[in-house]
């Protein structure tokens, strides 16, 4: 049969007295086809299958079977461990010609299709990649131009998704889902921009009146960043509206209380609420490090989630790092 292959345009036999032979071969070099006699030493020519396919590299590869024509059950085992064509002793020089010349053009236009679904898989991903980082950017532009408005810092950006993406991270949440929320985190006060100045860039501390103009920053936010068929956009949404409710109910706008506020609300409330305290604003000095740290542990299971607590306290190495590679170099 191998003088038969060399008829086959583009084919190369090689060929094996020993099944084992075979398939330790097989274990190193890819086929295009093998053909492989029922009557071998063992192991015989159904074993040969059965381990040939084993390997998932091989699920695909034709397989033609040489049996004499009385072996039916035998053409019956070897059809469901994955044979694919049969030929019948003796071999016929046309039909082995015919049968091996047509599974080899299937097989290679098979790998000529799976070579393009890999290129186009690569292609769609990179496309969605670029989408996915330029919503990414227009995000953080829109959230710049709020903090424009406002006496926080730059930093803040960088330092809010930072730690949020830290306790997504420390939470055990999927990969996908913590880059989201590092991602919509900056626009957590998008809502500042319909605050006043007045009240915004004050730099003594607010009436009641005042403070209730501030706090309506977070329907604001909501407002703005709804109606969206974005992902990202909807998360972001969802932040701007729950990042001051409280665990214990008595936040704003709406006083959600415990596991009804969506996680990445609960989330960013720490990352936020630990900025804010070690910041310098125009009404207050910066924390120290380890007293926000003292802040929000005592004031766990009442304005924060216990867990998210924990996270944060459990990456604070890391958020160390954060906090002191983007420090305000300023002081009021």
């Amino acid at each position: 049969m191998s003088d038969l292959v060399s008829e086959l345009r583009g084919a190369e036999a090689v060929a094996f007295l020993s099944s084992l032979a075979a398939l330790s071969w097989l274990e190193r070099n890819p086929a295009d086809l093998v053909v492989v006699d029922y009557m071998m030493p063992p192991p015989d020519g159904l074993a040969f299958i059965k381990a040939f396919r084993k390997d998932p590299v091989c699920k695909s590869v034709p397989i033609i079977m040489v049996t004499s024509s009385d072996l039916r059950e035998v053409r019956y085992m070897a059809l469901q461990l994955g044979v694919t064509d049969f030929l019948t002793k003796p071999v016929d020089p046309v039909e082995f010609i015919a049968r091996t010349g047509n599974a080899l053009e299937s097989y290679r236009a098979h790998k000529i299709l799976a070579n393009q679904s890999v290129w186009l898989a690569g292609e769609v991903a990179r496309a969605t990649a670029a989408l996915v980082e330029n919503e990414r950017e227009a995000l953080l532009f829109l959230a710049r131009s709020a903090e424009h408005r406002d006496p926080e810092t730059g930093n803040h950006l960088a330092r809010m998704s930072s730690y949020s993406r830290l306790i997504s991270v420390a939470l055990g949440l999927p990969p996908e889902q913590t880059m989201m929320i590092e991602s919509a985190s900056p626009l957590h006060d998008v809502g500042k921009v319909a605050i006043p100045d007045s009240i915004l860039r004050k730099p003594g501390k607010l009436t009641p009146e005042e403070w209730s103009v501030m706090q309506g920053h977070a329907q604001h936010g909501g407002a703005i960043l709804s109606g969206s068929k974005s992902p990202l956009l909807q998360l972001a949404c969802e932040i701007a509206l729950t990042h001051h409710e409280k665990f214990d109910g008595s936040g704003y706008p709406r006083g959600l209380q415990g596991m009804d506020i969506p996680l990445a609300g609960r989330i960013v409330a720490v990352a936020d609420v630990f900025d804010a305290l070690t910041t310098v604003r125009p009404y207050k000095p910066a924390w120290s490090f380890e007293e926000a740290c003292s802040y929000l542990s005592d004031n766990q299971g009442t304005h924060f989630d216990s867990a998210c607590v924990e996270a944060f306290m459990s990456a604070s190495d890391e958020i160390k790092v954060v906090f002191c590679a983007h420090v305000d170099n300023f002081i009021n």
